[in-house]
């Protein structure tokens, strides 16, 4: 039997997702950093970046390579704390929530963890998303978070940190909400019908391997899902519009989904994929199961 760090459903379990949720988050959206700046300055100026290569060809010209990189502190410590409240509360309200509704569909045990836990990522995330969407966007805004956060208490306040929230909530929640069923899933539907054993039968490379396809299918589908927020939380941070409601009809209601969509999914597709990787990375390590529960685990097929 393989020694384990620490048991499931123990606080020292959820304490090392949440770390692993941290770390994977943390890195590949810094990592990811270049395309994010393409994508949100698709979206505050549509009609200057038309497209993806007009958007790199001009910022190249206009700033330099460094101004695919500005924003990045932004990226890593608030996708960080991000993360870390995503998958670590994901896996603490699944435990709950699983004892509570043992008779209900496992969908929606999935669909309220990770609305739950994503309620509390995204008050963490919201204050260094409003400094990275201006600084990516505004370049002469600040050159990062130390100047950054002054700044904008200067300016606007405590209000100015969270005016985004509402709509990043309307974005992450029904991301996360996707993102994470669509994984468990996917993961149930590539240990019985593909690989058709059991998960622990299966290698340690293997199981990433499930984990890496699960993860890319579940970013690209919360991609699509989550795309009209994004375009609203651009829109609002850079004062494109004063509310919620003339940030849409600016933006108009076809352009909410399709606006920066390529792009969009270019980058959370292979993000959410690497985070999945190094999340059960880091829970393999520890001796632990990969993510995803398979059907012929689950309570109520085992009392059948």
């Amino acid at each position: 039997m393989e020694r384990r760090t620490c048991e499931e459903l123990t606080p020292r379990y959820y304490g090392l997702c949440a770390i692993a949720g941290m770390f994977s988050a943390a890195t590949t959206h810094l990592a990811i950093t270049p395309l994010d700046v393409l994508k949100v300055n698709m979206q505050v100026h549509p009609i200057k970046y038309y497209s993806i290569s007009s958007c790199f060809t001009t910022l190249m010209k206009e700033q330099g390579p460094s101004a695919l990189w500005r924003g990045w502190t932004g990226k890593f410590f608030g996708y960080g704390a991000q993360g870390g409240c995503r998958f670590g509360l994901y896996e603490y309200f699944k435990g709950i929530y699983s004892n509570v509704l043992v008779d209900q569909d496992r969908n929606l045990v999935y669909l309220l963890s990770s609305a739950s836990a994503e309620v509390f990522a995204n008050v963490a995330l919201c204050p260094f998303e409003a400094i990275k969407v201006k600084v990516q966007a505004q370049p002469c805004f600040a050159k990062g978070l130390f100047d950054g956060f002054p700044k904008l208490y200067a300016s606007e306040g405590i209000q100015g940190f969270y005016r985004g929230l509402v709509p990043l909530l309307g974005r992450n929640i029904p991301f996360s909400m996707v993102m994470f069923s669509t994984f468990e899933h996917s993961v149930d539907l590539l240990y019985r019908n593909v690989v058709k054993r059991k998960k622990e039968d299966c290698s340690k490379v293997q199981q990433l391997g499930v984990t890496c396809l699960a993860g890319y299918a579940a970013g690209s589908v919360g991609s699509f899902i989550s795309n009209p927020a994004d375009n609203v939380v651009a829109s609002l941070y850079n004062k494109k519009a004063d509310s919620l409601v003339l940030a849409i009809r600016k933006i108009g209601l076809a352009n909410l989904f399709t606006r920066s969509l390529p792009i969009r999914m270019l980058v959370v597709g292979p993000s959410i994929t690497l985070q999945w990787f190094f999340y059960d990375t880091i829970k393999i390590l520890g001796g632990l199961p990969t993510s995803g529960e398979v059907a012929s685990d689950l309570r109520g097929d085992e009392a059948g």
